[in-house]
């Protein structure tokens, strides 16, 4: 019997995921440019100011996992939700680097739980017989929203200069995804019995181990694109209002892959789907950090989200599949620690490197991240997932 995947709650977070997201990446492209008109910060400090987050998110993601898999989600989810709604409003009121520092790294504590807890409860309204299917729509949601809502957020800013709106704007939809969050029904799940006590397992998923590291050099990869990608179209590339079009290519490729993998993944060949994903985010990372001008600035942005779409849905099953039934959410935040992990490291180096070296140094380091990350999963990481695997 085919069950039915669209059911209502599945929406609800689906929608509240999409918003979360959106919410946090309106502003990602803008703030290095935020931060050096207001503050008048150089490129390292401005990678330093943006990295608190990562760190923060990295901090409290092990502990959310277990968190969420040994007390009520639907309760942690509407805590964490709301916790990162209300810090949209340190941005509107920091009048000084420091104080913008401090929030915005406090800000990566609710926003490392509320995706676990968010991604987790996406698993238990899935049927089970249509969950690989499943993750890979759930994954469409904050994909599109990381690739759209930088696009918007640079039209709303070019139109009106204001970056106040912009906070604010943050601050409703993330209110909205709250509403959305504190909505969904959950089915009561009775605690689990005979856990094991504080091992490092119910932090981090120690089975997947490689495959953390393998994630890790992609992560690093979007680090330095999504953070620097606006800075370096308005400096080097004379693109003032066309930024956002890369961000919209960006998630073309992302939702043609998703909805082209789809099949793929149903029928769960995970690791070619995540190898055939790696390779084409060389091509745009590598056509992107030699792009000698505009049309190769705007095609390695469509191959950039057709790699992603297809490799990270492909990693999180993975994860889930080398894991326990009761360590989903394990599972989910040790794949975003790995992606955190990488994202803090490649916005840390881009910093510098753009700051001493130029953006071409940054982005061949970026390409160079994506092809020793393909090389490992092809050689090494493929074999250890599917001796790891859980049938």
């Amino acid at each position: 019997m085919n069950e039915r995947l669209w059911n209502k709650e599945y929406c609800k977070v689906m929608t509240g995921n999409f918003m979360l997201f959106f919410s946090f990446y309106l502003l990602t492209p803008l703030l290095p440019i935020y931060l050096d008109t207001q503050f008048h910060a150089d490129k390292d400090m401005i990678g330093l100011v943006l990295s608190g987050y990562v760190i923060a998110a990295l901090a409290v993601r092990p502990f959310s996992g277990f968190i969420v898999d040994t007390f009520d989600r639907k309760r942690v989810l509407s805590l964490c939700f709301f916790a990162f709604f209300i810090c949209f409003t340190g941005y509107i009121g920091a009048s000084s680097i420091l104080l913008f520092a401090i929030v915005r790294t406090i800000h990566g504590l609710p926003f490392g739980a509320a995706t676990v807890a968010n991604s987790t409860v996406a698993i238990d309204v899935l049927p089970s017989s249509r969950r690989n299917e499943g993750i890979s729509y759930y994954g469409l949601s904050n994909n599109l929203a990381m690739a759209s809502a930088p696009s918007t957020g640079i039209w709303i800013y070019h139109a009106t200069g204001n970056f106040m709106l912009l906070f604010w704007i943050s601050l409703a939809v993330a209110f909205a995804g709250f509403y959305c969050a504190s909505s969904v029904r959950l089915t009561r799940r009775e605690p689990v019995a005979e856990k094991p006590r504080m091992s490092l397992d119910r932090f981090f998923l120690t089975r997947a181990w490689l495959m953390a590291i393998n994630i890790l050099f992609f992560g690093l990869c979007w680090g330095v694109m999504s953070n620097y990608v606006a800075l370096y179209g308005q400096e080097k590339l004379g693109i003032t209002d066309g930024t956002g079009l890369f961000f919209i290519l960006l998630a073309a490729g992302l939702v043609i892959s998703r909805l082209y993998g789809v099949k793929a993944l149903r029928a769960g060949r995970l690791t070619e789907i995540a190898i055939s994903g790696a390779l084409l985010g060389v091509a745009g990372y590598t056509l992107f950090a030699l792009s000698p001008g505009k049309w190769s600035y705007y095609l390695s942005a469509l191959a950039i989200g057709l790699g992603n779409g297809r490799m990270y849905p492909a990693f999180l099953n993975m994860f889930i599949s080398v894991a326990r039934h009761d360590q989903r959410g394990t599972a989910n935040s040790s794949i975003l620690i790995s992606w955190d992990c990488g994202m803090g490291l490649g916005i840390l180096l881009g910093g510098v490197l753009i700051e001493y070296a130029g953006f071409t140094a940054a982005f061949l380091v970026t390409a160079a991240s994506q092809a020793a990350g393909t090389l490992l999963l092809i050689f090494v990481t493929r074999r250890f997932y599917l001796s790891r695997r859980r049938v």
